[in-house]
């Protein structure tokens, strides 16, 4: 006779997270059929808003003005081929078969702890970048509005939470609808130096 299983409470409540499809969260599952079916220009937006962070701004202005333009670019130019090189065959991959880069580590031989630390790493990373997000804005609602920066950090840090929970189809989106605003933002530091000069 088999013994009861008993589920505890923790467990059921991570089910019921993980099979929740508002979330679009299928790292720990093959991605459902319909959300394999978007189309270029929402991947194509919701890629570009990914690649639209401040950081890169920062890093970048950093690195050319420390390293030289002609130097940044050929380091910028070298890392952006290895990283296309590695990331190539995962995205093709994943997109495929519909897996996530959980299941994916974990069919690679890595084992489901395996999976879990490379999660982990992956967390960090997205913490750190979204750490150097909040400071960035912190400073720059400071500057325009004078908003204190311990304040402007819970600001930054909780007003995102909400948005990035329901996945790529509300960044999509949303992407779409601030896009205007990005690139007259984009833009005016050009007009600004044309019209004052350099």
């Amino acid at each position: 006779m088999n013994a009861r299983q008993k589920i505890v409470r923790v467990r059921r409540n991570y089910n019921k997270w993980v099979a929740n499809q508002t979330l679009e969260d299928y790292a720990l599952r093959f991605t459902a059929e319909k959300a394999r079916k978007w189309s270029n220009f929402r991947v194509a937006n919701a890629a570009l808003g990914a690649i639209s962070f401040l950081a890169l701004e920062a890093i970048g202005g950093a690195i050319i003005l420390g390293y030289g333009f002609y130097n940044a670019t050929a380091a910028i130019l070298a890392v952006s081929a290895i990283i296309f090189a590695t990331g190539a065959p995962v995205a093709y991959y994943a997109a495929k078969y519909g897996v996530d880069i959980d299941l994916l580590t974990r069919g690679a031989g890595f084992g489901y702890i395996g999976s879990t630390i490379t999660s982990l790493i992956y967390a960090s990373f997205t913490f750190l970048f979204f750490a150097i997000e909040a400071a960035i804005m912190s400073l720059a609602l400071e500057l325009c509005f004078g908003v204190p920066l311990t304040l402007g950090y819970i600001v930054s840090s909780i007003v995102i939470i909400p948005l990035v929970t329901h996945g790529v189809t509300f960044i999509s989106r949303l992407q779409l609808w601030t896009q205007p605003l990005w690139i007259f933002l984009q833009l005016l530091p050009f007009v600004f130096i044309g019209v004052h000069g350099a």
